[in-house]
């Protein structure tokens, strides 16, 4: 007698058991982020205006439609992926557009929601595209060396054409810009985790450098430490300081997470101190950044008036525990950048540190969702891709809250989702693609094997 089920053949085997899908809650908390993002796309029009925007309506259909059809290529391709990720990027995106035609409605000639809109539909339209015909990740390893030339020379393009508030990080072809780096930082986590994964054996069973660091053989280190060396050589030339310390980040978390090894935290923190130092001490445009994370206040005190971080201290301190409340701030005194770099010190003037704390709690849980599909995903690959696109958002939340709140030196980046940048939006839209992805493949049954004939006698030994 056999424990075989009828119609299952002994040798074939049978589904595990199947999580829920969880479909239905992430459409619901799609419809809270909506409603959340109307309720303050309003709450602006009444504190400036007030009267409710004409086009709300508009607004609110738009990022409705755009989240329905996210929604729908999640449902139909990707059925047990994270019911989290998707509305948590939704969210983040609709505030940001909230936020910045905030600050629209104070620099009337410099309009920037619109442009941002468009750049939030691309994204939406390539966060379905992957969804929809990346059937399986492990196909992205195939194509590691491809990523890493692309990389390369998207980073290296904007050399040639002209710099930009002191960086050359743009490429302009008459009204149309973009800042390729955004998009290297994907393709770079992509060789990074297919590179990791394939050496991965060879990189745990290291040479002794000395009795308690062991590093890997130049033979098998050489590759990625090569490509990490010339794609921060070119971010240091275009003066890109800030994306050179987030791929310095990637580099090292994913070789943690390859190796095991904790001395690779130390070693990259010593280096990391070291070029900072450097950098800071050799590159004036670096150097004056240093000077006013020092002394933020510098500017005020020799009557000049106060500077982009101070005026930025300013509005935290503004906003206080419950802010100032929705188009009631005074953020866009800091000047220029106050939609991209400086975006999260609207957020905490308006929105105080209750709402600041809420935006960062949302980071939080998109992070801890992108490592959590890296703990359960079956391959290698996989879970050093999962890491190495979760730090990406990690490492870059932290970069730019620090600058904006003295914790560190300023360098130019855009929060995710919430700072102008089309660059940046669809860049991020990709990031959450391939989690989702991922978390799909994490939590999908997987077939477990059947036992054929638990009752059959053990054959005889030994005749």
């Amino acid at each position: 007698m056999t424990a075989t089920t009828a119609g299952t053949s002994p040798h074939e085997p049978s589904p595990g058991p199947r999580p829920p899908k969880r479909r239905g809650v992430e459409l619901s908390l799609l419809v809270c982020a909506v409603l959340i993002c109307v309720y303050g796309y309003v709450a602006v029009g009444l504190a400036r205006n007030g009267a409710v925007p004409q086009d709300v309506a508009g607004y609110g259909a738009g990022l409705g439609v755009l989240a329905l059809l996210a929604h729908l290529a999640v449902r139909l391709r990707a059925p047990y992926a994270d019911p989290l990720l998707l509305p948590i990027a939704v969210l983040l995106n609709g505030l940001g557009l909230v936020l910045i035609y905030r600050l629209d409605l104070e620099t009337a000639p410099d309009r920037a929601a619109p442009a941002q809109l468009v750049w939030s539909t691309l994204g939406v339209a390539l966060f379905i595209a992957a969804v929809v015909l990346l059937r399986d990740h492990r196909i992205l390893a195939r194509y590691a060396y491809l990523s890493v030339t692309a990389a390369l020379a998207l980073l290296s393009a904007p050399i040639f054409f002209p710099a930009v508030n002191g960086a050359r990080i743009w490429i302009r072809l008459g009204q149309l810009s973009f800042q390729p780096g955004e998009f290297a930082k994907v393709l770079l986590a992509v060789f990074f985790a297919a590179y990791l994964a394939a050496n991965r054996g060879a990189l745990t069973h290291a040479s002794r450098l000395t009795r308690r660091l062991q590093l890997p053989t130049g033979r098998v280190l050489g590759p990625v430490v090569a490509v990490w060396l010339v794609s921060v050589g070119v971010l240091v030339l275009e003066r890109d300081l800030g994306t050179s310390l987030l791929f310095f980040g990637l580099f090292v978390v994913m070789l943690y997470v390859a190796t095991g090894r904790i001395g690779w935290i130390a070693v990259g923190l010593l280096l990391a101190s070291a070029g900072a130092f450097a950098v800071g001490s050799l590159e004036p445009h670096v150097h004056s950044r240093v000077d006013e994370w020092l002394n933020p206040y510098a500017g005020i005190e020799a009557g000049r008036g106060p500077g982009q971080l101070a005026q930025s201290l300013f509005a935290f301190a503004a906003g206080g525990l419950l802010g100032t409340g929705l188009g009631l701030g005074h953020s866009v005194l800091i000047g220029f950048a106050t939609k991209s770099d400086f975006i999260l010190a609207t957020a905490g003037e308006e929105l105080g540190l209750v709402g600041l704390s809420a935006i960062f709690l949302l980071y939080v849980l998109l992070v801890a969702r992108g490592l959590s599909a890296g703990l359960g995903v079956r391959d290698p690959f996989g879970s050093l891709l999962a890491v190495g696109l979760s730090s990406i958002v990690a490492l870059q939340v932290f970069v730019i809250a620090g600058g904006v709140t003295g914790l560190i030196p300023l360098t130019g980046m855009p929060m995710p989702f919430l700072a102008q940048g089309g660059s940046s939006v669809v860049t991020n839209w990709v990031i959450v693609a391939l989690l989702i992805r991922l978390s799909h493949s994490a939590r999908a049954p997987q077939p477990v094997p059947v036992e054929t004939d638990v009752l059959a006698p053990a054959p005889a030994v030994g005749r």
